[in-house]
C-alpha cells in the first residue's frame, strides 16, 4: 500500500527536511516486508497570501483516486500510535491501494477538504507548523510500520 503525503508549502534544505528524510528511509526499510510504502511527498505551491482556499483544489487533485485520503487537521481526532498501525493494516488488508495524508498550510486545511476526508487526525490541541507536521507524520509513520513489525521501537 503506497502512502503519499500531499502537503501545501515546499520544505527547503535544513533540519526539517532532514528530519523527514530520516524516518521516510525508516518507514520504507521497515514498511516494505509489510506491503507498506514507498512513502512519496508531493508538494503543492499555491501564490502567497491566498490562503486554504487556493490550496485546497490542488491538494485534492494531488491525491489518487481511489485513496484513502486523511486530513491532519487541529479539530481532528487524536488517536494512539497503535490505534494509527492498526488503521495503516486494515487499510491494507482491504485492499486499499493508496493512503494519502492532506497537510495544510499556515492556515490549516479548507473546511470542505477536511469533511472530504475519510478520517481527520489531530497531532494534539496545540497548533503545530504545517513544515514540522511532515517530519511528525513521516516518524508516526515509521512508529506504525515498527510496531506491525513487532520491532522495539515503540515501547508503549
Amino acid at each position: 500500500m503506497r502512502i503519499l503525503i500531499a502537503a501545501a508549502g515546499r520544505l527547503r534544505k535544513g533540519p526539517e527536511l532532514e528530519l523527514f528524510d530520516t524516518y521516510r528511509e525508516r518507514f520504507e526499510r521497515t514498511g516494505r516486508p509489510l506491503s507498506l510504502g514507498p512513502l512519496a511527498l508531493a508538494e503543492i505551491e499555491p501564490r502567497k497570501g491566498t490562503g486554504m482556499g487556493a490550496e485546497a483544489p490542488l491538494l485534492r487533485n494531488a491525491v489518487p483516486r481511489g485513496a484513502v485520503r486523511v486530513a491532519l487537521d487541529e479539530r481532528g481526532k487524536q488517536i494512539s500510535s497503535p490505534d494509527l498501525a492498526a488503521h495503516m493494516a486494515q487499510w491494507r488488508d482491504h485492499g486499499r491501494p493508496e493512503v494519502a495524508f492532506m497537510i495544510g498550510g499556515a492556515d490549516g486545511l479548507a473546511p470542505e477538504l477536511r469533511d472530504e476526508a475519510d478520517l481527520a487526525l489531530s497531532f494534539g490541541q496545540m497548533v503545530w507548523p504545517h513544515l514540522l507536521v511532515r517530519a511528525m507524520l513521516a516518524e508516526q509513520l515509521y512508529r506504525a510500520a515498527s510496531i506491525l513489525a513487532g520491532t522495539p521501537y515503540h515501547r508503549a
